[in-house]
């Protein structure tokens, strides 16, 4: 079975977008890939690979970039940033957690 650990939750503003898109961004480190996957949850099949968490961030901010620009062309709908919730509910469960092992 494949071993993943929870690594990163970070919010990512979207440069040159428009300065107020805050997008969720989760980095796990995967043996089955060899590495670090980044994934933007808000943005269905965004997904970058690292070696390291850096190049992996690096990467998923290019995909997040490529993924924006693409919808736009394409007249889709862009999913409205949820990447301040999303962070407020991780802290949370992690602060509910601690609380209950007490």
């Amino acid at each position: 079975m494949e071993q993943a650990e929870f690594n990163i939750i970070a919010e990512f503003d979207i440069m040159g977008v428009n300065p107020m898109n805050k997008y969720a961004i989760e980095i796990i480190y995967s043996e089955k890939a060899g590495g670090y996957i980044a994934v933007a949850p808000e943005l269905p099949g965004c997904s970058a690979l690292g070696d390291t968490e850096e190049e992996a961030l690096k990467e998923i901010k290019n995909a997040i970039t490529i993924w924006l620009s693409y919808a736009e062309v394409e007249k889709r709908a862009i999913p409205k940033p949820m990447g301040d919730k999303i962070l407020e509910e991780v802290y949370k469960k992690i602060l509910d957690s601690k609380a209950s092992k007490k």
